[in-house]
Parts: C-alpha cells; sequence; structure tokens
C-alpha cells in the first residue's frame, strides 16, 4: 500500500512540469492527498493537498497562483501541475495520504519515494 510521485526532471525557470501520484493496493478517492517537498537541507513541507468530501484544495504561500492540485478517480492519480517554477521549488517532491488536508504531515501516510524537481537554467 504505497503511492508513488513521478513526473519530476530537469526545467528552466519558468518552465511547467506536471507530477503524477498514482496509488497502489488502495483507491485514492476515499483519502485526502498532499503534495509535500524537501528542499536540500531543509525540513519537508506541505505545498499542496486536496480533500475528499468535496475536493476543495490548499497551497502553500510559496505556491498559490502557480500550481494546481487535482484529482483522477478513474485513473487512481492526483497530480500537481506546477507552472512559473523558480530555482526555489527544486527539491525532492512526495505525495502522501490522509483523512483531511487539515492534519498535521505526521498524520499523512503511505509515502514513496519521492520525484526530483530541478529548476535551473
Amino acid at each position: 500500500v504505497q503511492l508513488q510521485a513521478s513526473g519530476g526532471g530537469l526545467v528552466q525557470p519558468g518552465g511547467s512540469l506536471r507530477l503524477s501520484c498514482a496509488a497502489s493496493g488502495f483507491t485514492l478517492d476515499y483519502y485526502a492527498v498532499g503534495w509535500f517537498r524537501q528542499a536540500p537541507g531543509k525540513e519537508r513541507k506541505k505545498v499542496s493537498c486536496i480533500n475528499v468530501s468535496d475536493d476543495s484544495t490548499i497551497y502553500a504561500d510559496s505556491a498559490k497562483g502557480r500550481f494546481s492540485i487535482s484529482r483522477d478517480n478513474v485513473k487512481n492519480t492526483v497530480y500537481l501541475q506546477m507552472n512559473s517554477l523558480k530555482p526555489e521549488d527544486t527539491a525532492i517532491y512526495y505525495c502522501a495520504r490522509s483523512d483531511l488536508c487539515s492534519w498535521p504531515q505526521s498524520d499523512f501516510g503511505s509515502w514513496g519515494q519521492g520525484t526530483q524537481v530541478t529548476v535551473s537554467s
């Protein structure tokens, strides 16, 4: 029972990437799903999350207006569309599940290995 993040890569500043979070062993539409990132030497932080009951979303201030989270229940996948990328977005991105987006990071589970996003010219 795990989530697998993919879609990372090297992109120039101002570019875009779409990350995917695919579930194995369970159905994602029963859970809130969050995207987190950890930059070198820094703590892992929540970037965005989508709730299960009403698909409401939350974004970190650093992501507002640039990132968009969505889910495709048919594909059992949650996406993070990232536009206008900046060098400070460079990090390993992880996805995880919980019952509510408002729960603390410690209550999210099914962490996968993450996907590296590097924003550089």
